[in-house]
């Protein structure tokens, strides 16, 4: 089976890339549609942000036969927009996500990534390292999602500003 084929078939997209990137945990959590970034205020200020970016292209959130979406195609270029550069990793492997997908299609793009809080962009190359790094790390997204149970927990410095945060740490409890 091809990998745009099975990528497909098990419903990847760049979002379970950035969260393997970010969170294992978190990653099993959004596949088994425990979803609790709707009402988290900073997933809503990437959304204003995200809304308010590329007001010059007519086309944005585009759908890429039905697997995948990317923000925008300016030019020779995919492009992404996020709020910082705090999950640097996580972004560029998304953006490689997506420009492998449109390789296997026969596109051939570069990538753009903007941070606006910086006012910076940062370009992305699909290199023939890159593909198989996007490659293993598919493969090791589909290691998590096979799991029985989520990932246990793994307290990381954005734990406090993550959407899974009261999820992960209910059973805690303040030891004073």
């Amino acid at each position: 089976m091809k990998w745009r084929d099975w990528v497909e078939r098990h419903g990847i997209g760049g979002v379970h890339i950035h969260y393997y990137a970010l969170c294992k945990r978190k990653l099993w959590l959004y596949d088994k549609g425990i979803t609790l970034e709707n009402e988290h205020d900073r997933v809503l200020e990437g959304k204003v942000v995200h809304d308010k970016s590329y007001p010059y292209l007519e086309q944005k959130e585009i759908l890429i036969d039905n697997a995948f979406k990317i923000d925008a195609i300016d030019g020779e270029y995919v492009r992404e927009v996020k709020i910082s550069s705090k999950m640097t990793e996580a972004d560029r492997l998304q953006m490689l996500f997506y420009l492998y997908q449109l390789d296997l299609r026969g596109i051939r793009k570069k990538g753009l990534i903007s941070y606006t809080k910086e006012r910076r962009t940062e370009e992305i190359e699909l290199t023939e390292q890159n593909k198989k790094r996007v490659r293993q790390v598919i493969a090791e997204v589909m290691k998590v999602l096979d799991m029985p149970a989520p990932p246990a927990v793994k307290r990381v410095s954005y734990c406090t500003k993550c959407a899974y945060y009261g999820f992960c740490y209910a059973m805690e409890r303040d030891e004073e």
